[in-house]
């Protein structure tokens, strides 16, 4: 089993994540192997709240030039977590605000 911090990699911070922060839900970039009961565990563990439901999807590389060469930047997967209404909020993300 892995580490939790081998799990959850870095917090995903755009406008749109960003918003949902008011509602308790929030966005992580995770380990492309992770289950959602890993990421579940992970969170708990590392931020010391309670999470109802976990949502993942997988994010593909972007095509990039660079002059005459052409490749992809690597791909990875993105976790949704919605805490449960009773649970503290992240202090990570309430500094964001």
């Amino acid at each position: 089993m892995k580490l939790a911090q081998e799990i959850i990699l870095a917090p995903v911070i755009t406008e749109e994540s960003m918003m949902g922060v008011a509602d308790k839900k929030y966005a992580f970039k995770v380990a492309k192997d992770a289950t959602k009961v890993d990421i579940k565990k992970a969170v708990e563990q590392l931020f010391g709240v309670k999470v109802a439901k976990v949502n993942t999807m997988n994010v593909k590389g972007h095509l990039r030039r660079y002059g005459r060469f052409e490749g992809y930047t690597s791909s990875w997967k993105k976790a949704f977590v919605t805490l449960t209404e009773d649970s503290k909020t992240i202090e990570f993300f309430d500094g964001m605000m």
